[in-house]
Order: C-alpha cells, then sequence, then structure tokens
C-alpha cells in the first residue's frame, strides 16, 4: 500500500509516495539521490546509513519512510555550504580520519548531533556518542581528534 508523506531534506521540501514498507535509507539513496548515507549492514549496527532526523542522529536503515514523514532530516550533503566543508567535515580531512570513507559520512553526522547537543564534549562523551559507527580503518583515535578539533572550530 502506498502512502503520502512530506519529508524536509537538507532544508528543502519533498512530498514522495511512498510503500509501507520502504525504509528511509532506500528513500533517500534511490528516489532524492542523496547517497552519502550508506547501506552497510542494514540492521542498524554499522552506523554508516547515520543521518540527522529533528535534531536527533538515526540509522536510517531501521526507520521506515513513513515514520519520517514530516520530520526534518539532515543528511551528508546538506552540510557543506556554497562548496565550503563544514567544520566536522574539515576536520576529518586534515585529522586523516578518513580511510576508505565508507563509514565516514555516518560518523561525522553522528559527530554532528553530538556537537548540536554538546559544544564541548570530553573524549569519554564523543565515544560514547560514537558507539554505534563502526570503522574498520582508521581505529578511531583519529575519528576522536578530528571530533574533539571539530568542537574547538564550532
Amino acid at each position: 500500500m502506498s502512502y503520502e508523506i512530506k519529508l524536509n531534506v537538507n532544508e528543502k521540501d519533498y512530498e514522495l509516495e511512498v510503500e509501507s514498507d520502504e525504509r528511509l535509507v532506500d528513500v533517500l539513496r534511490e528516489r532524492l539521490n542523496l547517497t552519502g548515507a550508506k547501506k552497510g549492514c542494514e540492521v542498524g549496527v554499522c552506523g554508516s546509513c547515520t543521518v540527522i532526523v529533528d535534531n536527533m542522529a538515526v540509522n536510517s536503515c531501521l526507520m521506515l519512510a513513513l515514520e519520517a514523514d514530516g520530520k526534518n532530516i539532515t543528511t551528508i550533503e546538506g552540510l557543506a555550504q556554497g562548496g565550503k566543508l563544514h567544520p566536522i567535515q574539515k576536520a576529518f580531512v586534515e585529522h586523516g580520519a578518513i580511510q576508505c570513507g565508507f563509514c565516514t559520512p555516518g560518523m561525522v553526522m553522528s559527530v554532528k548531533a553530538l556537537l548540536d547537543e554538546n559544544k564541548n564534549p570530553n573524549e569519554d562523551e564523543i565515544k560514547k556518542h560514537l558507539v554505534g559507527n563502526l570503522c574498520r580503518c582508521t581505529g578511531y583515535k583519529k575519528i576522536i581528534e578530528a571530533a574533539k578539533s571539530a568542537a574547538k572550530e564550532i
């Protein structure tokens, strides 16, 4: 069965018809061509599909598109403005927190959600907030350094 929903994604309004079992990650990637949220484990373990929904980091593979109706969503594509990287993206680049890059959008979005609610997190708070994001390449040290650096800049 199809339902009409309204989404605000990266400050742009969309009206879409979705199926009852369609996931938010699929709508973002396949309907809106916003491929930054990666389809990794598809069961909410890896965090590569993390987006911000109404100021909260969520695994978009676990959220039905219907649940996002009327919500404000920010994806990695919505961070850079006017061709200029967001301070978190810039910090990830400067600190070498990007290896293969698959987890990077989800990591960046989780850090953004954290810094939106806590402007000066300590290392333990950063680690706790990133617990739902897995990286097989960096060992997390550089990701944590990037998060600390971004917090100072923001």
